[in-house]
């Protein structure tokens, strides 16, 4: 069978799985369900298929291999589903908390990169795997940067206090940029033999996360125009279909980020062109259409991640340092972020809960995996064993991507209805009964 055709299928298992899902409990995130029942599912394959029964593991782990989760989710539906996010962003908002945003996007990262990355080096010749560093950098470079897809479908529907949800999705969306510096100049260093230069790294970031955010302006201004310039309804939803898929794959050809681009482009299409462009019913139908899509992608990405458990690769000590990884990732994110708050609290008031929320809720997901899934194969290996550099990746990310979707996505509802009892603005959480008798 083709691509296109497995595609079909597990699009329709997603679906079906969300309905079923949403009909026994309407308290679970959908997307935390789907990943749930990928899961079990997997390991339901992986145990018939160690009686030997059917051989339908064997199945499915070809099929996944088949599908190409990389180029599917960085080369495919990540322009959907980053312009999808940005739609939402309120600019206003997003002004206010910029410089919290930048700080997070750019020290944050890079500072969580390298915690991580000594971290698994040190834990790791512990336990007896002499694991080259710049490994465990890559390690710490693929799994720092929080998903900006996780995060916008697991947290921006729990209605967290505006500026606090504004800092977590924000950042998300902007992070790709410094993350994938920081993952290819790594990467390249690992696999490439090139030496790390400040103008070399400077030279990717420049040509990737501004040249990505620049090219995102004109394509919002070019969109703009041909928008405004239509009456159709039908066509101008039309127009905007043509940022995520000419606009995204034409940003690979001229070697800018596209995830920026989009993010960029999203915001300008929703903020701006959504007031100037738009006639009222239209931008009803622009936010029920890509809610749409972005539902519909968001059931297939998380599926997959739940089923990706067939593509990984289970040896006693990389159990180990699937376990340690989980906590390192927490403690490291935790103190990227403590360091940068701690002089922001000087000059602002934050929620009590925001340094605890903004560790918690940063999320992982399909991008770690895409990013873990591009390590070469049978190219390098941990020093004195057969194990495979690629295989202790992506077990470890794994590790650190279902547990923040199954366990940190879950838990962080609890954290976010206390830090709306307690936030300045929180009378915008009442029901309108609620407002009326605390008046009185």
């Amino acid at each position: 069978m083709s691509i296109y055709t497995y595609i079909c299928f597990l699009s329709a298992i997603a679906i079906l799985l969300g309905f079923v899902t949403s009909k026994i409990s309407d308290k679970i995130q959908s997307t935390i369900a789907i990943t749930a029942s990928a899961m079990v599912g997997s390991l339901l394959l992986l145990l018939l298929g160690s009686f030997n029964w059917l051989n339908l593991d064997v199945i499915a782990t070809e099929t996944m291999k088949q599908i190409d989760f990389k180029s599917f989710l960085l080369n495919g539906i990540l322009g959907f589903l980053l312009f999808a996010g940005a739609l939402g962003i309120k600019l206003p908002v997003m002004k206010d908390q910029k410089w919290e945003i930048a700080t997070f996007a750019l020290f944050s990262t890079l500072a969580s990169t390298f915690i991580v990355g000594f971290l698994i080096y040190a834990f790791a010749n512990l336990i007896g795997l002499d694991v080259d560093l710049i490994y465990c950098l890559l390690f710490g470079a693929l799994i720092s940067p929080t998903d900006p897809i996780a995060v916008l479908a697991i947290i921006k529907n729990l209605r967290a206090p505006k500026r606090l949800s504004m800092q977590v999705e924000g950042e998300s969306l902007f992070n790709d940029g410094v993350g994938l510096v920081i993952f290819t100049t790594i990467f390249a260093v690992a696999f490439g033999g090139q030496e790390p230069t400040f103008g070399g790294i400077m030279s990717l970031f420049l040509q990737e996360a501004i040249g990505g955010i620049f090219y995102g302006l004109v394509l919002g201004l070019v969109a703009h125009w041909l928008i405004s310039s239509t009456d159709d309804g039908s066509l101008e939803i039309l127009l905007t279909l043509t940022i995520p898929t000419a606009g995204f794959m034409l940003a690979g050809v001229l070697h800018v980020s596209g995830a920026l681009a989009m993010v960029v482009s999203g915001i300008m299409i929703g903020n701006w062109t959504r007031k100037k462009g738009f006639s009222e019913q239209s931008q009803r139908y622009l936010d029920h259409f890509w809610e749409m899509i972005d539902h519909f992608l968001n059931s297939l990405l998380f599926f997959l991640i739940g089923f990706a458990l067939l593509l990984v690769d289970f040896t006693f000590r990389g159990f180990i340092m699937m376990l340690l990884a989980i906590p390192i990732c927490i403690a490291a994110r935790y103190a990227s972020i403590w360091i940068p708050f701690q002089a922001m609290k000087q000059i602002r008031t934050y929620n009590p809960y925001s340094l605890k929320i903004l560790t918690w809720g940063a999320l992982r997901g399909g991008l770690s995996l895409a990013m873990a899934l591009s390590i070469p194969q049978g190219v390098a290996f941990i020093n004195g064993t057969d194990m495979d550099v690629k295989d202790l990746i992506l077990l470890m990310t794994y590790a650190v991507v279902t547990f923040s979707i199954l366990v940190q996505g879950v838990t962080i509802e609890k954290m976010i209805q206390q830090s709306k009892l307690v936030d300045p603005n929180r009378e915008e959480y009442l029901r309108p009964s609620d407002k009326i008798a605390k008046s009185h």
